[in-house]
């Protein structure tokens, strides 16, 4: 049975824990699946993941495209590879101490880099991809909130809002950059023009916390979204959320 990304289960994993390791057969380029996924993703942030297909990554390769089915059945397990892969690059917040929020700062940070660097990870709609560098991120950043007062729900709670914290902005970034690049005209430069047609249409007497609250966030951010701010903002109240999370039951124990 397929998963909801089109991979085969016992195909996909397979590959990814490298159970079924094929070697390059004499006289070919040596292949393996991770030279092939590493080209793939290559391929996938420049283009995006709609554009990849197994032929492109074959003529990148300098193989026919059968050659690569030897290693990766079909595109969808090899996305997930792709999407485990990368999961490697990012950095691990230090064991003990006492500065949790730090390490949760780290952690939320990482993976919005991870997503600007890899934008097509958020095209990759699946279920979570079992490999081992996901599971591995995933043991040291719950370690990161292992001892601080949370449940085990909490745990895995509070690292998801991190998470999507980060793919929230990451994804904000991404649709900016590509308007901008269709339409020709940063957010400013868009604003620029509208902004005076605008107050030729408007009344703004009916509208006046819009009006005043609008200027002020156009004026910070020159556009009217941030998702830089955003991201600073949000990760901000998180933390302080779970801060207060935390003291609560530790003032409830004393």
């Amino acid at each position: 049975m397929a998963t909801d990304n089109g991979s085969d289960p016992a195909r996909s994993l397979a590959i990814l824990w490298r159970t079924r390791e094929v070697s390059s057969r004499k006289g070919k380029p040596e292949l393996s699946v991770d030279r092939i996924a590493r080209v793939a993703i290559e391929l996938a942030d420049v283009d995006g993941l709609d554009a990849l297909s197994m032929r492109k990554v074959a003529e990148k390769l300098g193989v026919g495209t059968m050659s690569l089915y030897t290693y990766v059945p079909g595109k969808a397990e090899l996305v997930d590879v792709m999407v485990d892969l990368v999961q490697a690059e990012t950095a691990r917040p230090q064991e003990g101490g006492d500065d949790w929020r730090a390490k949760l700062e780290l952690i939320a940070r990482e993976n919005l880099a991870l997503y600007q660097r890899h934008p097509w990870l958020l095209q990759a709609s699946h279920r979570t991809v079992l490999g081992p560098n996901v599971i591995e991120k995933y043991e040291y950043e719950l370690r990161a909130l292992e001892g601080i007062g949370l449940t085990e729900i909490e745990m895995d709670s509070v690292l998801t809002l991190l998470i999507g914290q980060a793919q929230v902005s990451a994804r904000g970034r991404a649709e900016m950059s590509r308007v901008e690049r269709n339409s020709g005209l940063t957010e400013e430069q868009w604003w620029t023009q509208h902004a005076p047609l605008l107050d030729q249409v408007i009344d703004y007497s009916r509208f006046p916390v819009a009006s005043r609250v609008g200027a002020a966030a156009g004026e910070a951010h020159h556009a009217a979204y941030s998702p830089e701010h955003a991201f600073e903002f949000g990760l901000a109240r998180l933390l302080d959320g779970i801060e207060v999370l935390i003291g609560g039951r530790a003032d409830a124990g004393s």
